[in-house]
């Protein structure tokens, strides 16, 4: 196929261009120059995109401000990049005759419904998001907007992706029981959700396999290091082998069970690959000690 991806010179949009680019016929897009970029524009230029999208079979949208620009950039500019601009790649797509989008969107636009003062909240695509920043609300906008365009002649479908920044290794390890995913693993989502069939409009959780249970809910808000010790031994070693800390509160699991079963994605890479990059020297993880780095939701 030929498809365009808007953002690829961002983290996401960069790991789905090469998860596809030896398959596929790849159009990158971005304001800034990468090597993942071959249409340097912006998204809010329809004649722009327009070119850009033709002869494309479908496209993948990243590009967008994400929680690190809020407080650093206005919330209109928010709307405009975030919700206009969807607007603007849904329009350009039509006139284009594609059929197919796929939107990655965020389990951060969950917000307050992730939080709970008494037990782990334990979420999925039936939990309804209670937004707490400019970011989740134009998100969660852009994602209802996409849903009233969605049909039997263009599909959409929805990636809510989890936590994926480079972070402290400990940080990283344990959120990947329960928050964290990899992005090569979410440009593996994106790969099979191009070709899902199905409703016209579909969404998904994309976060890192879980071995918690739903009733362990309760103990992880106040006891996350016995449950840990007891689901997940393997990491306690590992914590335990370096000098670190085993979390003691828990406050959520985001469970990506419907991405398994729908869109047949398993991701590949858990706790055991921070430890393997961190002794590898790769940017991606951080070591233990850094500090200041840790990016709100």
């Amino acid at each position: 196929m030929k498809i365009v991806v808007t953002g690829t010179s961002g983290r996401i949009g960069r790991a789905i261009h090469f998860n596809l680019c030896r398959d596929h016929q790849m159009v990158g897009i971005d304001r800034n120059p990468s090597s993942a970029t071959s249409h340097l524009g912006n998204i809010n230029d329809r004649a722009f995109l327009t070119k850009a999208f033709e002869g494309a079979d479908a496209v993948i949208h990243t590009a967008a401000l994400h929680a690190p620009h809020v407080d650093l950039e206005s919330d209109k500019d928010f709307e405009r990049i975030n919700i206009e601009g969807a607007r603007n790649v849904v329009r350009a797509a039509r006139e284009n005759g594609i059929q197919r989008l796929v939107y990655t969107s965020t389990t951060a636009l969950f917000g307050y419904a992730s939080r709970h003062p008494e037990q782990a909240v334990w979420v999925d695509e039936k939990t309804e998001p209670q937004p707490r920043s400019i970011y989740h609300r134009t998100k969660l906008a852009t994602e209802h907007y996409l849903e009233s365009e969605a049909s039997e002649d263009f599909r959409i479908i929805t990636l809510r992706m989890s936590r994926c920044f480079p972070e402290p290794a400990p940080v990283m390890a344990s959120y990947r029981l329960h928050r964290g995913v990899d992005a090569r693993d979410v440009a593996q989502g994106h790969r099979l959700a191009l070709r899902v069939e199905g409703a016209p409009c579909q969404v998904f959780i994309l976060s890192g396999a879980t071995p918690f249970k739903r009733e362990d809910c309760a103990a992880l808000k106040t006891e996350a290091t016995a449950v840990i010790r007891q689901r997940c031994p393997s990491l306690s070693t590992l914590f335990e082998e370096r000098g670190w800390s085993l979390p003691e509160c828990i406050d959520r699991v985001y469970d990506s069970s419907l991405a398994r079963d729908v869109l047949g994605w398993s991701p590949r890479y858990g706790f055991e690959d921070i430890a393997r990059l961190l002794d590898a020297g790769i940017s991606e993880v951080l070591p233990p000690e850094a500090v200041g780095t840790q990016i709100r939701e």
